[in-house]
């Protein structure tokens, strides 16, 4: 209040003095300077004042911090400016027909107010961004020599100009801003700030040659908007920078979710390898996901793993009440509970060293934290691994999640979310075949139950644990060959903070569901399938390198249960939009599990015979894509749309 207080009296103090100093500047042709004209002119300036405090108070201007003046701030004093006038004369003209006003004092005071009440916040605005600074006189000639290390920005002129002032304002002195690369040619040689835009994407090696020249060549280069939007930028022209020794960095996304609202615009870090890859990011606003978990219990399965981790950073940065970190990997869950512990300080969390498989500790262990969510993300992922152990697969993949899903739903958990995978539909794998039936399994689980069950669905993520990101670029640094089964092989792909992302939105999209009748699956748009031999040849270029001279490509061919392409729709299914980015899955009869079937398959899973596992896998799966009539026990149609 003593701030709104301070901003309306200065806005009073200046409008007065504008009338005031109008009539000075005018009184020598319209009236000479004595006693009784001073008072009178007095008198109106503290009329025209309060008239202008009440324009200021019926517009809010109190409400406007003037540290962040903006245009739009101007254009409403201008406002303020000539309605005060304009009202003032009327008054004037009820009382005496103005026959005492001068028009020229009239006609000047509104513009001294407007200068006056915008200048004082610009001069404000300069002190708060220490804008003033370089103007200072006795700033000594080596204080005015820049000592930090070379910067070259690329990105948007508006991008440009925020960083800039940021960093002008923080007085940090990390890098030496050289000069601005701009999408748009026809803004080369402008200023931004005192740095000069020097040249478009499409010419960076120009640029760069010329910076070289002046003996300004950047020691590192910051993108200020996502890598992959800057059109212009080849794979070939980042390996050469990142050859050059040039470090490439960026400011943080949305998609990172700082636990600070307003994520700052100076702390950088390296760009992976996956960002500068040619997709399109993914941003999503935070409001729904803050509403979904802020001060709520959250359990998360799998919490070591990549999804899992990144799921349980997302859930503290959104102020959860308290988070349960569950895995079975002792390593896995030491390394995100020190993590966590190290960003999140404050944060209520327990770390459970739990395996999913056994039932009568998960149901323990959620009887006693009683989340409000539980993310279910631990499960056996690679193919090849589980192709070699299916019965591995089906106790962890399915009879993992049965377990879990029963302990939620005994737990009173408002929600459980699946983590599934693209290789869920039309499976020609083990792991496949085991994540379709999981989502079999919490379609079974909403009939008569105030838990609401869902499932997400997507592709491969981009850096995840074993993921083929890593893997080719562990090749690329032994010298290659990089490894490809097939040329034709193709795979959608997102990063891992995007797909988790994505994950809250669709739960905070099932939340809203105030009858839930079903489970539902969701779909996260995915984009455009690449090409793995694509990947492969991108990578190696950034890496500064060339494909099939400096490193060599080598097909292997497919590997058991892996197909050429996936799909992330099966045919007897259709998706419709929910969210931005997510679709639900919508089958005409969508199967969930009979218990009897798990007793079946766990018992066989106990025998450890793998053929007859894989068989009485994929015989259930047959049944719920329709394939083959339902066995005994029959399969349980849980919605007919």
């Amino acid at each position: 209040m003593a701030n709104r207080a301070r901003s309306l009296l200065a806005d009073t103090a200046i409008a007065t003095a504008a009338l005031f100093g109008a009539f000075l500047l005018t009184a020598g042709r319209t009236a000479p300077f004595e006693a009784g004209v001073i008072g009178g002119i007095l008198l109106q300036s503290l009329t025209y004042g309060a008239v202008a405090a009440a324009y200021s108070w019926l517009f809010r201007r109190e409400l406007s911090p003037w540290r962040y003046v903006s245009t739009p701030d101007a254009l409403v004093l201008a406002r303020i400016s000539l309605l005060t006038a304009a009202s003032f004369l009327l008054l004037h003209f009820a009382a005496d027909r103005a026959s005492d006003l001068s028009r020229a004092m009239l006609a000047l005071a509104p513009i001294f107010q407007m200068v006056g009440a915008i200048s004082a916040r610009m001069l404000r605005r300069a002190a708060h961004e220490r804008a003033l600074d370089s103007f200072a006189p006795l700033k000594s000639l080596s204080d005015r020599a820049p000592q930090a290390p070379e910067l070259l920005l690329i990105g948007p002129t508006t991008a440009a100009e925020t960083y800039l002032r940021e960093a002008s304002r923080r007085r940090d002195n990390t890098w030496t801003p050289v000069g601005i690369i701009a999408p748009d040619a026809g803004e080369v040689g402008q200023q931004v700030r005192g740095v000069c835009i020097i040249e478009s994407i499409e010419r960076l090696d120009a640029a760069l040659a010329d910076l070289r020249r002046w003996n300004q060549y950047p020691r590192a280069i910051l993108f200020l908007d996502e890598p992959g939007r800057l059109r212009g930028l080849t794979a070939a022209q980042l390996g050469r920078l990142k050859n050059d020794g040039i470090r490439l960095l960026r400011l943080p996304s949305i998609v990172d979710l700082s636990h600070e609202d307003g994520v700052a615009l100076l702390p950088m870090r390296d760009i992976s390898v996956e960002e500068l890859l040619p997709r399109d990011p993914i941003e999503l606003d935070r409001v729904a996901l803050r509403a979904l978990v802020s001060g709520r219990r959250v359990l998360i399965t799998g919490a070591g793993g990549s999804i899992g981790a990144e799921l349980s950073r997302q859930v503290a940065g959104l102020d959860a009440g308290h988070i349960t970190l569950l895995d079975f990997s002792e390593t896995a869950l030491f390394e995100i509970d020190r993590e966590l512990g190290e960003t999140f300080p404050v944060l209520s969390r327990t770390a459970a060293l739990v395996d999913v498989r056994n039932a009568d500790r998960v149901t323990e262990c959620l009887l006693g934290e009683r989340p409000a969510l539980v993310f279910h993300a631990a499960a056996l992922k690679h193919v090849s691994m589980v192709e070699r152990h299916p019965v591995e697969g089906v106790l962890t993949n399915v009879l993992g999640t049965w377990n879990v899903a029963e302990a939620a739903r005994i737990a009173g958990a408002a929600q459980m979310v699946l983590i599934s995978t693209d290789k869920a539909v039309d499976p020609s794998n083990v792991m496949g075949a085991t994540k379709r039936l999981a989502e079999a399994v919490i379609q079974g689980q909403q009939e008569g139950s105030e838990t609401r069950f869902s499932a997400v669905r997507f592709g491969n993520v981009l850096g995840s644990a074993g993921s083929v990101v890593p893997i080719f670029r562990s090749q690329i640094d032994r010298g290659g060959p990089v490894t490809v089964t097939h040329p034709e092989m193709a795979r959608y792909f997102m990063t891992i903070p995007e797909a988790t992302q994505l994950v809250l939105h669709a739960t905070a999209t099932c939340a809203d569901d105030l009858n839930p009748d079903r489970a539902r699956l969701f779909l996260l748009e995915m984009g455009e399938p690449v090409k793995i031999m694509d990947l492969a040849r991108q990578m190696i270029a950034l890496s500064g390198r060339t494909p099939g001279k400096d490193i060599e490509i080598e097909i292997t061919g497919l590997r058991p249960g892996e197909k050429l392409t996936e799909e992330l729709l099966d045919e007897m299914e259709r998706s419709i939009p929910c969210a931005p980015k997510v679709m639900e899955v919508v089958s005409p009869t969508a199967m969930g599990v009979a218990p009897a079937h798990l007793r079946r398959l766990e018992a066989i899973a106990a025998r450890g015979d793998s053929d007859e596992i894989r068989r009485a896998l994929f015989d259930l799966v047959a049944q719920i894509r329709g394939e083959k009539p339902a066995g005994i026990p029959a399969l349980r149609v849980v919605s007919n749309r």
